[in-house]
């Protein structure tokens, strides 16, 4: 056999491989002969059928599927020799001519094909121990625990009839009955039955809510509003329609007062123990919070200290699934790029910057993790697994299901579980101090969009 390397371009290798004859037809021959006790023919015992009869009934087949193993065996070893990684599948090209193909498949001719590849440089990794890294830490205060609470109390506030007669104002509960129509002609999903609808909430199209301000009970009004340009309905968006409403009760907020009583209709012993489990959630959220912003200084961190090129077609793959996101989003909100005050050439550019940055992030999580043996057990990923079908409430065996019978979805499972293993790995490492900040610091707008 002989293997010559024609290509030698950056991350790009290309190789020439030749493979004689008689090893390609001693193959057919070994291959054949290990059918021989396996096949059974009729007018022959078992074991008995002849090399050279299996040849005319199973020869094709048999050295086709031989030199489909030789070049996935030869190609292993053309690799593993140089040591490559691959960063995409080999591209092979086989011979194309009618007249050569049957000669390679009877072993009179020499197999010469090519095999294009792309590999993934090799990576020297930075001392994680001269990493720096800053905690954010915010302390939960009892008036941090006061708004919680007073956000839950308003949530589950009461509200009590207006009387016969009394107008809906700014804040009130107006439960509506309404047809909508475009054109004069009702649509789908424009018809709803004793819908509550509290005066100012914005959980209606623009302009619906305000025209309930000073309707009473009984009362029928044309409200007329225009669907957002960017409504998820392609049908509706932009449309003006007409809404035939009849208000069917109106109710006026009632003040709630947070004490014992009040903890107990959530489910709680007592004021106390709701502001010891509303202290707990902040707690657990600003954690979140924090781990988000230690994370991504950290991926800056690798960012900054491992600068090779990314094998291209990894990050033409990344930016192709980015792009068309993109592109998707923007449709549904009808946007364009003048409107986000760039152009499509410069958001390419940008987000061609991004996917590199991602690729290049993930080859050397994966390196770090390979090195270090870090691994996602069957276990943590069937946690994963548990939390998902949790947030589906009646559905949980559907979701097992799909899992299991999915391992690319799983594989996006794992993924995540991966990177968090990795990036604790280093931050073990890692020179890490709290620095306390407030709540509005912690959740501070963060320009860079680049993180992984």
């Amino acid at each position: 056999m002989q293997v010559k390397e024609t290509v030698a371009d950056g991350l790009k290798r290309e190789f020439q491989v030749n493979v004689p004859a008689a090893d390609i037809d001693a193959q057919i021959d070994a291959r054949l002969v290990d059918l021989k006790d396996k096949v059974k023919l009729n007018g022959f015992r078992p074991g008995k059928v002849p090399v050279a009869h299996l040849k005319r009934v199973y020869g094709r087949s048999v050295a086709a599927e031989t030199i489909d193993k030789l070049v996935r065996e030869t190609n292993d070893g053309i690799f593993a020799e140089r040591g490559f990684r691959l960063a995409t599948e080999p591209k092979i090209t086989m011979p194309q001519d009618q007249k050569e193909i049957e000669q390679i498949l009877e072993g009179k001719s020499d197999l010469t094909y090519t095999v294009a590849i792309e590999v993934v440089p090799s990576i020297e990794l930075a001392d994680f121990k001269s990493f720096s890294v800053e905690k954010p830490v915010v302390e939960v205060g009892e008036s941090d625990v006061d708004e919680a609470i007073k956000r839950i109390a308003d949530a589950n506030r009461a509200y009590a009839d207006k009387g016969e007669g009394a107008k809906a104002e700014n804040g009130d509960r107006v439960t509506v009955s309404f047809v909508g129509k475009i054109d004069g002609v009702a649509f789908d999903g424009g018809t709803g039955s004793d819908i509550p609808v509290v005066i100012g909430s914005a959980s209606f199209i623009p302009g619906f809510e305000d025209q309930l301000v000073g309707i009473a009970q009984g009362e029928t009004r044309t409200i007329k509003v225009s669907f957002p340009e960017n409504y998820a309905s392609d049908t509706l968006a932009g449309k003006p329609a007409e809404f035939e409403t009849t208000a069917t009760k109106v109710e006026t907020p009632q003040d709630t007062t947070i004490d014992d009583e009040f903890a107990k209709t959530l489910g709680m012993e007592s004021l106390d123990k709701l502001k010891e489990a509303a202290k707990a959630r902040l707690a657990a959220e600003y954690a979140g919070a924090s781990r988000l912003r230690v994370k991504r200084q950290l991926l800056d961190r690798l960012d900054e200290t491992h600068k090779f090129e990314a094998p291209p077609s990894l990050v033409e793959q990344e930016f192709g699934v980015m792009w068309q996101s993109i592109n998707a989003e923007m449709q549904q909100n009808g946007k364009s790029f003048a409107d986000e005050n760039t152009t499509e050439e410069a958001a390419r550019e940008e987000y061609r910057k991004i996917a590199d940055r991602r690729v290049r992030l993930g080859l050397v999580l994966s390196e770090i993790g390979e090195k270090n043996k870090i691994q996602v057990t069957d276990d943590e990923v069937s946690r994963a697994v548990i939390e998902r079908a949790r947030q589906m409430p009646g559905r949980e065996k559907e979701v097992w299901d799909f899992y299991r019978s999915n391992p690319e979805a799983l594989a996006q499972l794992r993924a995540p579980i991966y990177e968090d293993k990795v990036v604790d790995y280093i931050l073990e490492l890692a020179n890490v101090t709290d620095k306390p900040v407030s709540r509005e610091e912690l959740y501070k707008d963060d320009d860079d969009k680049t993180a992984a």
